[in-house]
């Protein structure tokens, strides 16, 4: 089928086919297993779409957890000083037993607006932060662990889309349309669930080409860049299509384009500085720029939302090292778009980009049988929190170097010097 015999689709369509990749390519629900959604109020006509869809898959019980912009906003201007300091750990712990066993899978659907928090005070959101960091310590440790299949999608909220496209009457559409094309839904993909499996094998090759290399460190060059990122001994590479502890297949992110790995905490120095804005907590932070010594943050500034940013990696002090580091071409379909999403997820899907706090440990041979000491050991980090930030763009150049010390060019003006295969 080409362009020119490809159906219309309604908006009621492209919501749909959405739905039906984030239940059978994203989070993959298998017969019998119970699926978690996460969402916002606002986002009820597709999570009712994927609740669906996940029924006639064969889904146990299907649970819906709402939360509300305006409730977290109340909070924020009203609440009590000490309640900042707190969070649900019994909500938490819920969750982590549900997922035991990869009995419940999960599924958020993000779309936050960027800007929520930005007026509030930025002491209170960095302790709400780490209060719910803290109580959410074992959920986030069977995410990075991959103890059972999950999965991000997006839902265009108003909020959102008037930061991505300010001014425009047709904000929402154009959001609409920048997530579908993203996501691999729209009307220019004949079969998406193929376009899927298609882009998912491209991105195993890239991973097959790098786990060959067992680089040592990731030299990255280029305009307030020079940095050098040490590579865990016996790291693997992650991107697409990731196996669950059980085996389950599942894509952890729709969209996604990177490839990443896990970087040697203390083997990191050099300084960088970010070429995308970062949102964070209702907050956008710009122009980062930090500086590691032997893997730690020593030096960090940033040209908006500075308090923020100490804030987060103050949290603890793996919040100061490294836990993934990710290649991504410049010329990536959300690159080459020219939107800027102002959301993690998109953007890093935009750029090479480098995390803030724990690793995965599903990117560490036997990484699932390890113990945590023992991945410390090798270098993975340790942390309350897992925040990308992007680092890459078309000035930036990537050389691996290898065991014996040579440097291999990766990407030049931020494309792949060679391909996958």
């Amino acid at each position: 089928m080409n362009d020119a015999t490809l159906p219309a689709l309604s908006r009621s369509d492209l919501l749909d086919r959405l739905a039906d990749v984030a239940v059978e390519t994203g989070v993959n629900i298998q017969e019998g297993q119970d699926l978690l959604i996460a969402a916002d109020v606002s986002m009820i006509d597709l999570v009712r779409r994927i609740t669906d869809r996940a029924y006639r898959r064969g889904a146990g019980l299907v649970t819906v957890m709402y939360d509300d912009e305006a409730v977290q906003l109340s909070r924020f201007r009203y609440g009590h000083d000490l309640s900042f300091d707190r969070d649900r750990p019994w909500l938490q712990d819920g969750i982590a037993k549900a997922m035991e066993d990869g009995k419940t899978a999960r599924l958020k659907v993000i779309g936050a607006d960027p800007n929520l928090l930005a007026d509030q005070d930025h002491e209170k959101v960095a302790r709400a932060e780490a209060a719910f960091a803290k109580a959410s310590k074992t959920v986030i440790g069977k995410i990075t662990r991959f103890e059972t299949n999950w999965s991000i999608v997006a839902y265009a909220t108003e909020a959102w889309a008037k930061v991505v496209f300010p001014g425009a009457p047709d904000a929402v559409d154009r959001l609409w349309n920048a997530i579908f094309a993203a996501s691999r839904v729209d009307a220019s993909v004949a079969d998406p669930k193929e376009a899927w499996k298609a882009h998912n094998a491209d991105l195993s090759a890239r991973r097959k080409m790098l786990e060959g290399k067992q680089y040592s460190t990731l030299h990255f060059r280029g305009p307030g860049t020079d940095l050098k990122v040490g590579l865990a001994d016996g790291h693997s590479w992650g991107g697409g299509a990731g196996k669950t502890i059980q085996g389950v297949l599942c894509n952890p992110n729709i969209p996604t384009e990177e490839v990443f790995t896990t970087p040697h905490c203390r083997r990191v120095d050099g300084y960088v500085r970010s070429t995308k804005p970062l949102a964070h907590q209702g907050v956008v932070i710009k122009d980062i720029e930090v500086r590691f010594e032997e893997g730690r943050i020593v030096e960090a500034k940033a040209g908006a939302g500075e308090a923020a940013f100490s804030k987060l990696i103050d949290v603890d002090e793996g919040a100061r090292r490294l836990g993934e580091v990710a290649l991504v071409p410049h010329s990536s379909p959300i690159s080459a778009s020219g939107t800027l999403f102002f959301n993690t997820l998109f953007d890093e899907n935009a750029a090479c980009h480098i995390a803030l706090g724990q690793s995965y440990s599903k990117c560490m041979k036997n990484g699932g049988t390890a113990t945590g000491e023992e991945l410390g050991e090798r270098g993975a980090n340790t942390s309350m929190i897992h925040v990308d930030w992007m680092i890459g763009s078309g000035e930036i150049d990537i050389d691996g170097i290898t065991r014996t010390g040579d440097a291999e060019p990766l990407m030049r003006a931020g494309e792949w010097v060679t391909p996958a295969r």
